[in-house]
């Protein structure tokens, strides 16, 4: 798989997600937000960090970086788009993704390991993962509180377009388990044609044999799955 990680000023993940993407066997690049040349991936990263320091907010410079221009043409075209924290802002400043990412609820920057549940096997991202399985996925962040309207949430529900929710170790989904105030405890979403996912943990931290937890290895097996 040939994956492009994206670097904005003020990215800190990208190393991150290259790293795992390459320890895996993969073609990765890392390609500069001044750019306008994705070099054909199968895969886009948009990788978590502080993109323009958050200025104004979380991912709204960023969507007028050059190289973004570029990835919503590959998106458009089918291609797939992972947005990883940073990454999902960007994607709903950008219009890729529906919704927005706000101030956690407790004003506090969070940074913890975090359970979450898949909630579907329908998407490129969790392809052959049980509905209902629980990952041990760190969080890092302080606009990570996810809202949506009445509409646009029926139509995430509608079209099973949530594909993560902060839960329990045990899978359930409760006030106490959402670390940010999120609408719903959702902590991932897809697009409507499935082939751009946001979610705000970061699956490149729980996916090598050097940390506690390596369960985000599923998603990028599941990705793996879906491209060949």
């Amino acid at each position: 798989m040939r994956v492009s990680v994206v670097t904005f000023p003020g990215s800190n993940c990208d190393r991150d997600a290259y790293g795992v993407f390459k320890s895996r066997g993969h073609e990765a690049q890392l390609i500069w937000h001044k750019d306008s040349d994705l070099q054909k991936p199968d895969l886009v990263i948009l990788p978590g960090g502080f993109s323009y320091g958050d200025y104004l907010r979380c991912g709204a410079l960023a969507r007028f970086s050059p190289i973004v221009k570029e990835v919503i043409a590959f998106a458009k075209r089918g291609g797939l788009v992972m947005g990883i924290c940073n990454g999902f802002q960007i994607l709903t400043e950008c219009g890729l993704l529906p919704g927005t990412l706000l101030m956690n609820k407790s004003l506090a920057f969070i940074c913890q390991h975090q359970f979450v549940r898949v909630e579907t096997a329908n998407s490129p991202f969790t392809k052959g993962i049980a509905p209902g399985t629980v990952l041990d996925i760190p969080i890092a962040h302080k606009e990570g509180n996810y809202f949506i309207d009445d509409k646009g949430l029926k139509t995430l529900m509608d079209k099973d377009l949530v594909l993560f929710r902060y839960c329990t170790a045990e899978g359930e989904i409760t006030d106490t388990s959402n670390p940010n105030g999120s609408l719903q405890n959702i902590a991932g979403i897809c697009s409507f044609e499935r082939n751009v996912l946001g979610m705000m943990p970061h699956p490149e931290r729980s996916a090598t044999d050097t940390v506690p937890s390596q369960d985000g290895r599923l998603i990028f097996e599941a990705l793996e799955s879906f491209v060949r």
